[in-house]
């Protein structure tokens, strides 16, 4: 025998789930353990779905199998527990989370969702099981209750669209109303005010919990005035305690996540899920069961997040003796509006740029700093809740927080930390619709990192992670390879930064994957030279590892000067917010993903945008690369990073740059990109013209695309030997320039000497040899013009030779090139041949032969070789 049953008290989602566990085990009976809500009762009675048995009318003794469902908990089915005691199969169905009372199934579907309707509905559609459009009403009857009709937290994409397919099997949506609608009697009126009048509000870890009660002579459904109370209050939990004539009912509702109510009520013999929840108590003094409970909610509300998680470190702080000008300059440096103040080593105080222009302006500029620091401005340690750091910033209007410990200052935290915290918890809370990068920045992406990377990355990093567990660092994944995560686009690149030492990181990584590392002590970095071996065949790569940094720029295009700092002042000094995004790798927090400056709302709207207004002052080299990021990605500059762009070029900062910098951009856009399409958009920014004022004359953009044509014809043909396709494009860019001006471009952008004559003399090569392009196509002639050139020579004649001379070109590269004699100089000698000049004279006559179609086989070479000189 097979029977079927859930919780006591069962309401719409128990029954509609009892009804549909009965179409999936037609044999079985379906049994309640207790009775039904009263709003269910009445809709059974009105319109009898299905049958339901009493316990009394069942022998326990044959039930074989027992299927359970919108419950997981033993104390939950009532009498029926006892059966659990017995040698039968157990079958279970429910949405509610684990607990430790939990029904040990045989065979079990248990998942997080709104409503276990919507898994039945689930089950039905893939199944194709028909319904009648009654079951399909029961159904959404199920899914609305429980979901508060689609409104609670708790609702998932999966519930909707049940709710579709129900109504598209015929579900009647005004039964629905009908029995979901809370008209209050007289009675529940009065209720409902004895209720709001004993509300208390207790403030645990930020969090609101109220707690009511109320006394009720005779037992019945309850639970819509919890909701009604929910929807009069603002609180973030909500629990009423209902004393009866013979028992207590406790009833519990959430609208946050960090309160679990099934959870907190399974300490009361009940549970439920999240979101709802309630227990039923013998009689006990409610002022004790109220001590209780929040004494359950403390321990079960533990502080989301404390002031560690949230605070920025190593932190930018002043000694005390320093002047106030010094102090001035440092916060122009550093861009900030808030230091503390050290003296021995220990923190004494907080000095903001508000005081410090004040004091200039009253002529105390040369005024210890020490002397005007706020020294009784709030602090907090690093197990602070962040709950309360956020109260205390808002109640003593305080911008800035340093985080202290034994009297040093390990980190801060800023307003703008606490806003984009307020807004992410708001965003969590109601689950509202939010732009990309607040959805994103609370996201674990370590499934991602799964995926796009190869399995050898994905190892590297979660190594990296535990070791900075291990070290007391934070490490994070940064650069292009995070923002082409959020493209789900694979990259090569792995580049970790560290909150800490660099180089000893790097030195611990590489013993732990062994890898080799290559120390930069001047700049704090460190590659790790990795090799595996995949398919049979070895490979390598480096992993980039650099200490986190910020950096200041003395004057406009100056190198910058370097100094360590946090991931966030790090990513900070990036040059577009798609490439300031970053991915934690310590173990705690692997995967989650960190983005201060709106990178994912950028990759979203396919924008590119700089970091801040100076940005191409500090590097105007930063304008070419955003437009090799624009071409590359098919993304668009932003209005107000092109008018920068511009301003750049108005003040005429190129002009001051320094290095090989200009050059490498260029070349990296000419590698990247289309490059007539990138080069047109340098004209048009008015960026070309500070490479070459000449380039802006010329048919540059014409014969780019030539020669891009040209680049991807010749990939279509698998060439063996590597050429390099920017290189072909640079010279192109100076093929119709004067020597002179060619040598001014070249100086102009800092290009290597060792590049500077190779692309000289290869340009003047490939000029030389179409003048002397044989004008008849004769195979030798071809071969001995082009088999001393090196490819890219070739494939820049290409993008300006005729068409019968591209012609011949061709024919060399498909034909005539891999074109070689088969004799060797040991066949010779076996031909009795002595060695000699000899050699050269029949090998050079070997190749005009075959050059010309003859000499198809070795055989006929040995023949030839034989008759040579006869």
């Amino acid at each position: 025998m097979q029977i079927i049953t859930t919780h006591l008290n069962a309401d719409f989602d128990a029954l509609a789930s009892c009804m549909a566990a009965k179409k999936l085990y037609p044999e079985a009976v379906v049994v309640l353990p207790g009775s039904m809500e009263k709003k269910v009762k009445l809709f059974f009675e009105t319109f009898k779905p299905f049958e339901i048995k009493k316990i009394k009318e069942v022998d326990l003794d044959k039930v074989k199998t027992l299927i359970v469902v919108d419950t997981r908990s033993v104390q939950r089915i009532g009498e029926l527990a006892q059966l659990l005691k017995k040698q039968l199969k157990v079958h279970l169905y429910d949405h509610h989370p684990k607990g430790e009372d939990d029904i040990k199934a045989d065979f079990e579907i248990t998942e997080q969702i709104g409503a276990l309707a919507s898994l039945f509905t689930e089950i039905f559609r893939k199944k194709n099981i028909p319904i009648t459009p009654l079951e399909a009403t029961l159904l959404c009857l199920g899914i609305y209750e429980e979901t508060g009709c689609l409104l609670f937290p708790s609702t998932t994409e999966r519930d909707v669209l049940s709710v579709a397919y129900l109504l598209k099997r015929g579900a009647n949506l005004n039964i629905v109303s009908q029995f979901l609608k809370e008209e209050l009697s007289r009675e529940e009126v009065s209720l409902l005010n004895e209720i709001l009048n004993s509300l208390q509000e207790h403030l645990i870890n930020g969090i609101r919990i109220n707690i009511g009660h109320a006394v009720k002579e005779e037992p019945q459904d309850i639970s819509h005035i919890a909701h009604k109370v929910m929807d009069i209050i603002d609180t973030d939990a909500l629990f009423v305690i209902i004393e009866m004539e013979d028992k207590i009912l406790i009833i519990g509702r959430s609208n946050t996540p960090q309160v679990d109510v099934g959870l907190i009520l399974t300490e009361f013999g009940g549970g439920g899920h999240r979101a709802a929840g309630s227990a039923t108590l013998k009689e006990k003094p409610v002022n004790l069961i109220i001590d209780e409970l929040v004494k359950v909610i403390k321990q079960q509300i533990k502080p989301e997040k404390v002031a560690r998680d949230l605070m920025t470190t190593p932190v930018i702080s002043v000694q005390w003796d320093r002047t106030i000008k010094e102090v001035e300059g440092m916060m122009t440096k550093y861009g900030i509006n808030a230091m503390p103040v050290i003296k021995n080593n220990k923190y004494i105080g907080v000095i903001t740029r508000g005081v410090v222009e004040k004091a200039i302006f009253h002529g105390l500029k040369q005024s210890r700093v020490g002397d005007f620091a706020t020294t009784d401005a709030y602090t907090a340690e690093e197990d602070t809740p962040l709950w309360e750091v956020e109260k205390n910033m808002v109640e003593l209007n305080q911008r800035f927080v340093p985080i202290v410990k034994d009297d040093k200052v390990v980190g801060v935290i800023t307003r703008t930390d606490i806003l984009r915290n307020l807004y992410e918890e708001l965003i969590k809370k109601f689950k509202i619709s939010k732009p990309v990068e607040v959805e994103e920045s609370s996201k674990n992406v370590a499934k991602l990192m799964k995926e796009f990377f190869s399995e050898e990355i994905y190892e590297i990093l979660t190594t990296a992670g535990k070791l900075a567990e291990e070290m007391g660092y934070g490490a994070y994944l940064v650069g292009g390879s995070v923002r082409d995560l959020i493209m789900r686009r694979p990259s090569p690149d792995v580049d970790i930064v560290v909150e800490g030492d660099g180089i000893a990181f790097a030195q611990e990584l590489s013993k732990k994957i062994d890898g080799k590392v290559i120390p930069h002590p001047r700049f704090a970095t460190a590659k790790i030279l990795k090799e595996i071996i995949r398919n049979g065949e070895k490979k390598s790569f480096y992993i980039d590892i650099a200490t986190a940094r910020t950096e200041y720029y003395e004057s406009p295009a100056a190198l910058p000067k370097v100094e360590t700092s946090s991931i966030k002042k790090d990513l900070y000094r990036r040059d577009f917010t798609i490439n300031a995004l970053a991915v934690k790798l310590n173990s705690k927090n692997f995967g989650l993903l960190i983005d201060f400056f709106g990178g994912q709302r950028d990759i979203k709207d396919k924008k590119i945008r700089v970091l801040h207004n100076l940005s191409f002052v500090e590097d105007p080299t930063r304008a070419i690369r955003a437009i090799r990021f624009s071409e590359k990605l098919g993304f668009k500059i932003s209005k107000h990073t092109e008018n920068l762009i511009k301003l750049a070029v108005k003040m005429s900062i190129f002009e001051k740059l320094k290095g090989p910098r200009l050059y490498e951009e260029l070349i990296l856009l000419l590698k990247e990109t289309q490059p007539h399409h990138s080069i047109k958009r340098l004209a048009d920014y008015g960026l070309l013209k500070i490479l070459h004022p000449s380039l802006e004359e010329k048919k540059l953009y014409s014969e780019l695309a030539r020669a891009y044509e040209t680049v991807q014809a010749m990939e279509l043909l698998f060439l063996k030997e590597k050429y390099r396709k920017e290189l072909i494009y640079l010279m192109v860019m100076l093929w119709n320039l004067e020597d002179h001006e060619r040598q001014e471009f070249l100086q102009k952008i800092c290009v290597p000497e060792n590049i500077k004559k190779e692309v000289i003399e290869n340009i003047i090569s490939a000029e030389k040899a179409l003048q002397a392009f044989p004008s008849e196509e004769s195979p030798v002639e071809i071969y001995t013009l082009l088999s001393s050139l090196n490819i890219e020579i070739i494939i820049l004649m290409m993008v300006y030779a005729q068409e019968q001379q591209k012609k011949a070109i061709s024919f060399y590269l498909t034909k005539l090139k891999e074109i070689k004699p088969l004799l060797r100089g040991e066949d010779l000698k076996t031909l009795g041949i002595p060695p000699g000049p000899i050699y050269k004279k029949i090998f050079d006559e070997i190749l005009k032969e075959k050059l010309q179609g003859r000499l198809l086989s070795k055989e006929e070479e040995i023949e030839f070789a034989k008759n040579f000189g006869k």
